[in-house]
């Protein structure tokens, strides 16, 4: 152990070198990082003093991933809020439906022609069912997009499959990691996975009183220790009622976002998020060995084509429900493309269980894809609109549509 602390600076130091690079592009850094991690590790090379392949420290490393999840996906449930989810409206309710169901569905016919068994093609279908929340948000705000009449849609369908992921990943930790092997078994690690998750959204819609008076805490120091020994002690509490730590961490997050303090707490939890979470992706990477990518490329290249397909479908469909224009229906489909931390997530949960170790390269390698392709067609969105209207012979957009939903 007498290098651990220079191989941790040194990961650390290609993860901030491989940030810049992202930011400079003006691109997602979540690709960069899984590239950056595949390409060092067990089995990089050794180039004098510097040893890429983390040999004492990877464990340590893997670890700070598991601590940027938590904080991932407390700071999610910290953005949803019971109280939002009453006020969405039926568009929001209808769109994220047929975006969940479609890709869902797509999802689960592709892992069974691609002959998985029931549990891989349950965690494929996740995979393939959730978008990414940083990806879709930095989208819109770079290509500023924020005012556009399609965006209240796009976050209400962003929230929606928030609290999808919440639900699958409750009852997928109940399926997968309960240990049991009987129908009863599994039914009972599935109620007590769901029925640990309502109490949260209970606690949530009226704990705020008695919350508020215990995080009634002047010192930042202090609040922010006790905040974040909860949300560890909640997370790991969570894993011996066998829910993943992952959603135990999200659930907490959910209990505070109605407190007053919750602002509070998001605006101290952002630098952990943000330093720990670009250590998960290059974590992620670096368990991947490259050599064995090549069985997993045909398998990710078809299931990025039919979530291409199913988002701008399910965009249309939800656009046009909603009364808008069908160039601001094919940019909510383009915009909600992007797959990133949320699918590595449905992934690890299913490498965690000792499923098919074919949903690691999968999984890293469909997200390269979309994390690329995504923003990309969201950004040329102009000419996709342009090319399907040439195809379906749409109407043109009515003059006092087509200002709010400029790319």
């Amino acid at each position: 152990m007498d290098h651990l602390v220079f191989e941790v600076g040194t990961a650390l130091l290609l993860v901030a070198l491989a940030s810049v690079l992202a930011n400079k592009l003006k691109f997602s850094i979540i690709p960069f990082l899984i590239v950056l991690g595949m390409l060092v590790g067990p089995h990089a090379p050794k180039i004098g003093i510097l040893d890429f392949r983390f040999i004492e420290s990877q464990p340590f490393i893997e670890f700070l991933g598991r601590i940027g999840v938590l904080f991932l996906l407390f700071y999610l449930g910290l953005e949803f809020s019971v109280s939002k989810l009453i006020k969405s409206g039926r568009n929001i309710v209808f769109g994220g439906s047929i975006y969940v169901a479609l890709n869902f569905a797509l999802g689960l016919g592709f892992a069974y022609l691609a002959d998985f068994p029931f549990n891989e093609m349950l965690i494929v279908a996740g995979m393939m069912s959730v978008s990414s929340t940083a990806i879709v948000a930095k989208v819109l705000v770079d290509l500023r997009r924020t005012g556009n009449a399609e965006t209240e849609l796009i976050l209400g369908m962003i929230l929606f499959d928030d609290i999808f992921l919440a639900v699958f990943l409750s009852v997928m930790s109940g399926l997968l990691l309960g240990g049991a092997t009987s129908v009863g078994g599994v039914l009972v690690s599935v109620a007590i996975s769901i029925g640990y998750m309502l109490m949260f959204f209970v606690i949530a819609r009226f704990g705020p009183k008695v919350l508020n008076r215990l995080l009634n805490i002047a010192s930042n120091e202090i609040f922010i220790i006790v905040v974040f020994s909860l949300l560890f002690f909640v997370a790991g509490f969570s894993e011996t009622l066998h829910v993943a730590e992952a959603i135990g961490a999200l659930l907490f997050g959910l209990a505070l976002s109605e407190t007053e303090h919750s602002k509070r707490i998001e605006h101290l939890v952002v630098p952990f998020r943000d330093f720990f979470g670009a250590v998960f992706f290059f974590s992620f990477g670096l368990g991947i060995d490259p050599s064995t990518l090549g069985s997993a490329v045909g398998l990710a290249l078809i299931a990025a084509v039919l979530t291409i397909l199913g988002n701008v479908v399910s965009g249309m469909i939800a656009g046009r429900k909603a009364g808008l224009s069908h160039k601001a229906s094919t940019n909510i489909g383009l915009t909600v493309m992007a797959r990133g931390e949320f699918t590595i997530i449905v992934a690890n949960l299913g490498i965690t269980a000792g499923l098919m170790p074919v949903l690691r390269p999968l999984s890293a390698l469909y997200v390269l894809i979309l994390a690329i392709i995504g923003p990309l067609l969201t950004k040329e969105s102009k000419h996709v609109y342009k090319f399907l209207n040439k195809i379906f012979k749409w109407n043109k957009p009515k003059p006092q549509d087509a200002p709010a939903s400029q790319p």
